[in-house]
């Protein structure tokens, strides 16, 4: 079975071709960074018309280096959200247009979920595993931060989320105010690559309530204003303040995932989303958690399309659904 994958959520116009449950036979991501990297940030405008030119070029990219013609195509998946409207609108009429042309079935996923199976991916260290439940998935982003207890394939429960920024957003911020452009996130790992993530202490949680929510507005804030009153470190000792400021970040992510692992006595740990591919979150969760941790190769981590053709297959062949040809883009959309 041959499912075509299309991920457009944000500003990477993403096509894969994935076979079964999880070959991939291409995976092509055109990424829209040099356009938005002056602004700061992602401009939607910008981003849904670039999707808009890319599209048709990335899919018969993907079919080329798949060596597949679309009348290969068995199921067409696609980010139906959460994400930047315009930019998802744009992959749903392409698969819309592919299913109704093809007459084949076409089913929209949630992007999170697209994320988890990321794991699950061929190169990824679960690929084609059956018993790893229950399971304790960290989805850690630009745009989301969040807890899930994974009970089974396509069976979740939400434990916990950041109830202001995301872990991406803090340290995308941080990064913005240092005079660094989009993203920030690399930009930090690699000016504090060599620092000591000791040397400047910022805040960690301090909030009562659940032991499974997140909050990094506090952090970030800690950071800007400690590149206001200090310059002078700014100047002089920029890998260490990069690298105590993302120190403290990956505390938070790690003391609080480690927390329900262990009150949920799971299996193991999955890390996925574009944060995950840090290296120094990665290497503190290798070396802090008694239970196993899993990441997706770093290709796969960030948004691609191979995720969300996996995710759409499990939802079509375990659970017999599809979508129907109204299917609609819906920016706000929780797991």
């Amino acid at each position: 079975m041959i499912t075509l994958g299309i991920e457009t959520s944000c500003d990477d116009t993403a096509v894969a071709l994935i076979e079964n449950d999880g070959k991939i036979l291409s995976n092509v991501l055109t990424s829209q960074d040099v356009f938005h990297r002056d602004f700061g940030g992602i401009v939607p405008e910008i981003a849904s018309r670039k999707h808009a030119e890319l599209i048709g070029y990335t899919i018969v990219e993907a079919l080329k280096l798949a060596k597949k013609e679309l009348k290969d195509i068995d199921l067409v998946s696609v980010t139906k959200g959460p994400g930047l409207v315009g930019s998802l609108l744009v992959g749903i009429e392409a698969a819309k247009s592919l299913s109704f042309a093809l007459d084949k079935p076409l089913i929209g996923v949630n992007h999170l979920e697209g994320h988890i199976y990321s794991l699950f991916l061929e190169g990824a260290p679960l690929y084609q595993a059956k018993s790893v439940f229950p399971f304790l998935i960290l989805i850690v982003s630009g745009g989301h931060t969040e807890l899930v207890l994974m009970e089974d394939f396509l069976s979740y429960r939400v434990l916990g989320r950041t109830r202001d920024d995301a872990a991406g957003e803090a340290i995308d911020k941080f990064a913005r105010f240092l005079g660094y452009g989009y993203p920030g996130g690399p930009i930090i790992e690699k000016l504090g690559a060599d620092g000591n993530p000791d040397k400047y202490p910022f805040p960690g949680l301090s909030f009562k309530g659940s032991s499974y929510e997140f909050s990094f507005s506090g952090l970030k804030t800690a950071g800007i204003y400690f590149i206001q009153k200090n310059p002078d470190v700014v100047k002089s000792d920029l890998s260490s303040l990069c690298a105590s400021f993302e120190n403290a970040l990956v505390k938070i992510l790690v003391e609080r995932t480690i927390k329900a692992a262990k009150d949920f006595n799971v299996k193991g740990i999955g890390v996925v989303g574009g944060v995950s591919a840090n290296k120094r979150l990665r290497e503190t969760f290798l070396s802090k958690s008694p239970i196993e941790v899993y990441f997706p190769p770093k290709q796969l981590s960030t948004d691609n399309a191979s995720m969300i053709g996996l995710t759409g297959y499990f939802h079509y062949t375990l659970k017999n659904e599809v979508s129907p040809l109204t299917l609609d883009a819906v920016s706000r959309l929780e797991l």
